[in-house]
C-alpha cells in the first residue's frame, strides 16, 4: 500500500535522530554526516535496522545536509551521496515490510533574501539537485525538514512538486514563542504549505514533545491534512562532557500519545531521540487509530508572518499601489523609485489596510520585472498579505512564484481563455483567486445572471482541483452616473452569492461615484449597502477617512468589534490623538524603522548640512534602532522588518564615513567583537544576523566566519586584544567544540567576555559551558555589548 492510503488506515512511525546516533557510533566533531554513506555504509545500515526493530515504517536517508553547498568542500557530489544513502535504506526496507524509504532534505544554511544575500530561484536549484538525485535513486516519499523559514519552505516544495510526482512531507521548528526563527506561525505555515499540496505537514526539532504540545494543538486545529510531530528529547546538557537530553524514553511516549490522541498521525523523533525511543513510542500508540483529518473550510491568505482569514468580518483591500490615475505613482515606475511606492504600501497599512493590492502596469516599463521587484520590496518591511493584480498571466506567474506567502490574484472571469490560463498558476502556488463576474457577452444587467457566472467560475475552479474557499466572487461596481439601475443589482448580487454560494466576496467600490460631484458621500452610502449585503473585503483607499470610519461603525452594529473595543479605541479622546501619517515628511528616525533604505541616503546627506556624523549617530540612528529592537522583542515586528531596518541603518553610515576624518570614525565605533561559528558547524545565519545588528549599532566586528579552528578564535583574540567574543553553534554535535573554544580561551589567559547563541542553545546550556553570556537572538547581543563596554569605557 502507498504512503498515501497508510495515511489514512494507520498511524505512521518516523525513525529518530540520525546525528545522536552516529555521534554514540564515533561522528568527530566536524565531520559531516552525510559522508559516512560512501565511508561506513555498514554503520548507516545499522542505524536504519534499529529504527525498523524499533517499529519505525518511514526509513529516514542520511541526506538531511547533502546539498552542495555544504558538501563543496567534500570528494563527494549530491548525486553520489544520496544515491548510495537511498540504496542503503532500500536494502533495510527490502528485509522488512510495509516500510517506506524517505528523502530527508534539510535547511541549505544559508539566508534567503531579503534576510541574505541567497536568491529564491538559487535555492529551488539547490534543492532541486536532491529532488532529482533522490528520485532516480528511489526513493519513496520527500520530507523536507526543521526548516525556519517559509520562503525556503516554499522553493523546496515546489522543487519537489515539479520535479517528481512523490509525496512530500514538510516540517518546520518553532520556537517557545510559537513562532519560527523568521517569525511565522503554524496558522501561516498550514495556509502556505497547503496551499502549495503537500500531503502532511506539522513541527520538528527546537523543543521536546511537552513544550510541542501548545503549537501542536494550534496546527490541529487548522490542518486540513494529516499532521506530522517529531520532537526532541527535550532540552539538551553538558554531563560528563558529553551532550545528553533531559527526558527518558518513557516521558518522551507519553507526550506523543497526548497528541495522537489530538489528531497527530505521523510520528518519529529528532534530536536526542534513539531506537529506544521510537520502540517505547510505538509500543505506547500500536494499538490507537488514526483520528480522522477533518477539511477546515476557511479562506485564508498569508506573508510569512502573518495570515488574514476572509468572511469572518470585514478585511480591508488597499487599492494605492496602482498607476491608474495617478501621475505620481505612474513617474515613480517609469522612474524607478521604489521609496515612493513603498510610501503608499506603509500609508495604507497605518490607515487600517489588511492586504494590498499591487498593480504596476505600464507599458513604458517592464512589467514583470517591476512586480518582483515591488513584490520583494513591500515584503521586506510590511507583514500584511497582497493581492497580485496584472492582465498579464506571465506577470502573474512569476509574482505568484517569488510572493513569500500565499497571495490573492485578481483575476479571472468567467471567459474561458482567462480560465485556462490562469487556474493552472493558482492551483500550482496555492492562491486565491478574484472571480469578476463577467464572460464573453461583457456584464450582465441582472444579478441571476452575474451570480450564474460566478457559480461557473467556482465549478470550472473545482474541475482544477481548486477548493471552493480559495475563490472570492466581485459582483462588479457599475457608475450611478451611467448605469444607475444596475447599483442595486450588484448589492443583491453579493447578498446572493454569499446566502446561495457560500463564497466570500470582494468589490471595488469608489466605481460606484466616478463622474459624480462630492463622490466620498456616494462612496460611504454604498459602502455601508454592500457591508450589509454581505461584502468581506472592500478594495478602497484605507487614507479616505470617512470610508474606514463607516467600515468601523458596521462591525459594531453588526456585532463584529465585540463591547465595540476598537470603535471605542478609535474615537473615544479623538481630539487629543495624532491621525496617521499619510504624507512623505518622514524623518531619518521614521525612514530607520520604516525600512526606506533610498530615502536614508537622502535624509542623511540633507541632516549633515545641520548636524555632525556623531550626533546623527547618536540621536537618530541609535534610538531608531532601540524602536525597531523593542517591537522585534515584542513580537510587532519580525526579523525580516528588523533586517531591513539594520541594512537602512547600513545606508546612512555610508552618507555618514564619507564626510569622517578618521578621529570622527574612531569616536563612532563602540568597541571591537570577534563572532565565529565554531568548528565543526558550517552553519552561520544566526552569527550574520548578529553580525549586521552589532554593526549598525557602532560596533566594529572581525567576523571570522564558520568552522573556525580554535587556535584561530584565540590568537585573534589576543592580537587584536578583544573585550568580547560571540560564538555560534546550531547543531547539538558542535557544542561541544564551542565548550572548548571556552575553555581555551580561558587556558591561554585571554582577558574577553564570552556570549554564546544558536538554535541548540540555552541559558542552562550556556551556563554549562563556562560562557558570561547568552544570547537568545541578536538583540539580546546588542545589550550584552553595549552593556560590557558601557562598564569598560567608563
Amino acid at each position: 500500500m502507498g504512503i498515501r492510503e497508510a495515511l489514512t488506515k494507520q498511524i505512521i512511525f518516523f525513525d529518530g535522530a540520525m546525528g545522536t546516533m552516529l555521534q554514540s557510533r564515533g561522528l568527530k566533531v566536524g565531520e559531516i554526516p552525510e559522508t559516512y554513506n560512501i565511508l561506513y555504509p555498514d554503520i548507516i545500515r545499522e542505524v536504519h535496522e534499529k529504527y525498523v526493530k524499533a517499529g519505525a515504517d518511514i526509513i529516514t536517508t542520511n541526506t538531511f545536509g547533502a546539498n552542495e553547498l555544504k558538501l563543496k568542500n567534500t570528494d563527494y557530489s549530491v548525486e553520489e551521496v544520496i544515491t548510495k544513502a537511498v540504496e542503503i535504506a532500500k536494502e533495510v526496507k527490502k528485509t522488512s515490510n510495509g516500510k517506506y524509504v524517505a528523502l530527508d532534505i534539510g535547511p541549505i544554511g544559508q539566508m534567503l533574501e531579503p534576510m541574505g544575500v541567497l536568491k529564491f530561484e538559487r535555492a529551488y536549484e539547490i534543492f532541486k539537485r536532491q529532488v532529482e538525485a533522490g528520485v532516480k535513486a528511489g526513493c519513496d516519499l520527500i520530507l523536507i525538514e526543521t526548516i525556519s523559514d517559509l520562503y525556503e519552505a516554499k522553493a523546496a516544495v515546489l522543487a519537489a512538486k515539479e520535479n517528481s510526482n512523490l509525496p512530500v512531507f514538510c516540517t518546520m521548528t518553532f520556537g517557545e514563542d510559537g513562532r519560527t526563527f523568521t517569525g511565522t506561525d503554524p496558522l501561516t505555515m498550514i495556509t502556505l504549505l497547503e496551499g502549495l499540496g503537500v500531503d502532511a505537514l506539522g513541527v520538528n526539532c527546537s523543543l521536546g514533545p511537552k513544550e510541542l504540545i501548545p503549537i501542536v494543538e494550534k496546527i490541529l486545529e487548522y490542518s486540513s491534512i494529516p499532521v506530522i510531530i517529531q520532537a526532541n528529547a527535550g532540552l539538551p546538557r553538558v554531563e560528563d562532557e558529553k551532550t545528553i537530553y533531559d527526558i527518558t524514553p518513557e516521558e518522551f511516549a507519553k507526550h506523543v500519545k497526548v497528541m495522537a490522541q489530538s489528531g497527530a498521525c505521523i510520528l518519529g523523533g529528532c534530536c536526542g531521540t534513539t531506537d529506544e525511543y521510537i520502540k517505547k513510542v510505538v509500543e505506547n500508540l500500536k494499538s490507537l487509530k488514526p483520528v480522522k483529518v477533518n477539511n477546515k473550510k476557511f479562506t485564508a491568505i498569508c506573508s510569512s508572518s502573518k495570515t488574514v482569514i476572509l468572511g469572518k468580518e470585514v478585511k480591508v483591500i488597499g487599492e494605492r499601489i496602482n498607476p491608474t490615475g495617478k501621475k505620481k505613482f505612474k513617474e515613480a515606475l517609469k522612474s524607478n523609485n521604489i521609496d515612493y511606492i513603498l510610501t503608499e504600501a506603509i500609508n495604507q497599512v497605518e490607515s487600517g489596510a489588511d492586504i494590498l493590492d499591487v498593480n504596476v502596469g505600464l507599458p513604458e516599463i517592464d512589467e514583470k520585472e517591476m512586480m518582483i521587484r515591488t513584490i520583494k520590496e513591500v515584503q521586506s518591511i510590511l507583514n500584511v498579505p497582497l493581492q497580485i493584480d496584472s492582465s498579464d498571466s506571465k506577470v502573474i506567474e512569476a509574482a505568484a512564484r517569488i510572493y513569500n506567502g500565499k497571495s490573492i490574484i485578481n483575476s479571472v472571469n468567467g471567459k474561458e481563455q482567462v480560465i485556462r490560463e490562469i487556474f493552472p498558476i493558482a492551483k500550482k502556488y496555492g492562491a486565491c483567486i478574484v472571480g469578476l463576474t463577467l464572460d464573453e457577452n461583457g456584464i450582465p444587467s441582472k444579478a441571476e445572471e452575474r451570480v450564474k457566472i460566478a457559480e461557473k467560475i467556482i465549478n470550472t475552479a473545482e474541475e482544477y482541483g481548486i477548493r471552493k474557499e480559495d475563490i472570492l466572487i466581485d459582483c462588479l461596481v457599475l457608475t450611478a452616473s451611467a448605469q444607475q439601475e444596475e447599483v442595486m443589482e450588484t448589492i443583491k448580487a453579493v447578498r446572493m452569492v454569499k446566502e446561495e454560494l457560500g463564497v466570500s466576496t470582494v468589490l471595488g467600490v469608489s466605481n460606484v461615484s466616478f463622474g459624480l460631484p462630492k463622490r466620498e458621500i456616494l462612496n460611504q452610502a454604498f459602502l455601508s449597502m454592500t457591508l450589509s449585503a454581505g461584502l468581506d473585503a472592500p478594495i478602497l483607499n484605507p487614507g479616505n477617512k470617512e470610508v474606514m470610519d463607516v467600515i468601523k461603525a458596521f462591525k459594531v452594529l453588526s456585532n463584529i468589534d465585540k463591547e465595540a473595543k476598537e470603535y471605542i479605541n478609535t474615537y473615544s479622546n479623538i481630539e487629543g490623538k495624532e491621525s496617521p501619517r499619510v504624507n512623505n515628511d518622514r524623518d531619518l528616525k521614521e525612514i530607520i524603522i520604516k525600512g526606506l533604505k533610498e530615502d536614508a541616503l537622502q535624509t542623511t546627506r540633507e541632516l549633515l548640512r545641520s548636524k555632525d556624523s556623531l550626533a546623527i549617530v547618536d540621536e537618530y540612528l541609535i534610538p531608531a534602532l532601540d524602536v525597531v529592537g523593542k517591537k522585534y522583542e515584542n513580537g510587532e515586528i519580525f526579523l525580516p522588518q528588523l533586517i531591513q531596518s539594520a541594512e537602512t541603518v547600513k545606508n546612512s553610515f555610508v552618507v555618514i564615513k564619507e564626510n569622517m576624518n578618521l578621529e570622527e570614525e574612531k569616536q563612532i565605533s563602540k568597541g571591537k567583537i570577534i563572532l565565529a561559528t565554531v568548528k565543526g558547524d558550517i552553519h552561520d545565519i544566526g552569527k550574520n544576523i548578529v553580525k549586521v545588528i552589532l554593526e549598525n549599532y557602532g560596533f566594529d566586528i572581525i567576523d571570522l566566519g564558520k568552522d573556525v579552528p580554535i587556535e584561530n578564535i584565540v590568537e585573534t583574540a589576543k592580537n587584536e586584544n578583544i573585550k568580547l567574543v560571540g560564538l555560534s553553534a546550531l547543531m547539538t554535535t558542535t557544542v561541544k567544540s564551542m565548550e572548548d573554544t571556552i575553555k581555551s580561551l580561558r587556558e591561554n589567559n585571554v582577558q574577553c567576555k564570552i556570549f554564546v547563541g544558536g538554535a541548540v542553545l540555552n541559558q542552562e546550556y550556556a551556563d554549562m559551558i563556562k560562557a558570561d553570556y547568552y544570547a537568545k537572538d541578536a538583540q539580546e547581543a546588542v545589550g550584552i555589548a553595549r552593556n560590557l563596554f558601557k562598564d569598560t569605557n567608563e
